[in-house]
């Protein structure tokens, strides 16, 4: 996989920062959202131990020390786990306006937001 993740990653970054630029809400929040349900499932969870497998620093408690002692190894997902996450984030807009009454001011933003991350999704195979 190249540096800077997955095709559908890397044009929801790009297109988030064209919404920053045109100050579109709707766009910034859904591609916010999305990103960072992606940086979520790429965290490595961290094995249990009896204790610190790094040096510690005695001035602050539980502080890693040296040059990259604070790095986590992240997981490398697919463009497919990328899709699945962006359809489930669909899906999570979706139940909401339901959740809602499918009316208001909040559902009307959830629904736009939902159709944001299905036009991401539109240019990645099924």
């Amino acid at each position: 996989m190249t540096h800077g993740g997955t095709p559908i990653e890397r044009r929801a970054r790009t297109w988030l920062t064209e919404a920053v630029r045109s100050r579109d809400t709707v766009t910034v929040s859904a591609l916010r959202t999305v990103l960072s349900a992606i940086a979520n499932a790429e965290a490595v969870p961290l094995p249990a131990s009896d204790g610190p497998a790094v040096a510690v620093s005695e001035h602050v408690a539980g502080a890693a020390v040296g040059v990259g002692a604070a790095e986590a190894a992240r997981r490398e997902l697919s463009d497919d786990e990328v899709a699945d996450i962006v359809r489930g984030e669909i899906a999570e807009h979706h139940a909401a306006v339901e959740a809602l009454g499918g009316r208001g001011e909040r559902a009307e933003r959830l629904r736009a937001e939902a159709v944001v991350l299905e036009v991401l999704l539109q240019e990645h195979p099924a």
